[in-house]
């Protein structure tokens, strides 16, 4: 068993951080909202782990550091700052950053852990908040195998399938991957099932016929009904997924690549943060739709 320092109780990390607890691991909490580490230390099963009220104290004792934060500047301020887990982290200790960030903080990160013989991957997740829940998320990670290897089997408490992609950067890359497939296919879902809806098809019929053919897909075997029932508070917001398109099309121009349709769909998505949808889930590309035929009436 290890002791970890686990930073970022959010939707994804409060139920990840309760599996490695579950599993009989010592995990020292932090949040930048305080209260969320009580309810988390009040979660059964927890009453072995302990609150820190920094993220150096998170990290002062710990084997591994986990982070699950928001963006680029939340990890730079849980991890770099003078009250950062770096801070108080130990010679040859471990960062694990599973938040969706760039690989060019992924890459400094690895290079300051260096410095500070500290082992750095980055590591971010996919699965969704159901995912975290259930722990079957897919964890895609770049950083030296030497690393990946040591903390191995503490991934796979709440992980379905943990792959060590490349170097460091290298698992932010392939989460831009993901997020990119991701975005095309919703919007083809989005436009499918718009389509259909307008012909008059029982969609219900349509869904049962198509899924188990080559169409079929997580997206529509988990999201399609609730989308035809304009339902969209499962979990991934649209402002997030924004930010992990940005962070796509940023990487591309730099690549001197195009994401045409990640592009597009970007923009949808800004249609729908303007009809304040910016909490909604992923799935709310549909309402394009709806919204477009409300202007026309």
């Amino acid at each position: 068993m290890a002791h970890i320092g686990f930073i970022g109780l959010g939707v994804m990390g409060f139920p990840m951080a309760g599996h490695l607890a579950k599993a009989g691991h010592t995990v020292t909490v932090y949040n930048r909202t305080m209260a969320k580490v009580q309810q988390w230390l009040e979660t059964p099963g927890h009453a072995h782990c302990a609150g820190a009220t920094t993220p150096a104290a998170a990290a002062e004792e710990a084997d591994i550091v986990i982070t699950c934060v928001g963006a680029d500047a939340d990890v730079e301020e849980v991890v770099l700052s003078g009250s950062g887990a770096f801070a108080g982290m130990q010679p040859g200790s471990l960062l694990i950053d599973h938040t969706t960030a760039s690989a060019t903080l992924a890459r400094r990160l690895h290079a300051e852990g260096r410095k500070r013989r500290i082992g750095v991957l980055d590591a971010p997740v996919s699965g969704g908040e159901k995912g975290a829940q259930d722990g079957t998320l897919s964890i895609m990670v770049g950083g030296d195998e030497i690393h990946f290897i040591k903390c191995k089997a503490v991934l796979e408490t709440y992980a379905a399938s943990l792959t060590l992609i490349g170097p460091s950067g290298a698992g932010q890359l392939a989460k831009m991957v993901n997020q990119i497939c991701i975005a095309g296919v919703i919007e083809g879902l989005a436009e499918g099932l718009s389509f259909g809806r307008k012909a008059g098809l029982n969609m219900e019929a349509v869904l049962n016929a198509i899924s188990h053919g080559a169409a079929g897909s997580w997206q529509m075997e988990n999201r399609a009904r609730t989308m035809l029932k304009g339902e969209f508070d499962f979990g991934f917001a649209v402002d997030w997924m924004r930010k992990d398109l940005k962070m796509c099309l940023e990487e591309a121009t730099h690549l001197g690549h195009t994401l045409p349709m990640a592009a597009l769909v970007d923009q949808f998505y800004a249609e729908i943060q303007a009809q304040g949808g910016k909490r909604w889930d992923t799935s709310s590309l549909i309402s394009r739709f709806d919204m477009k035929a409300k202007k026309k009436r």
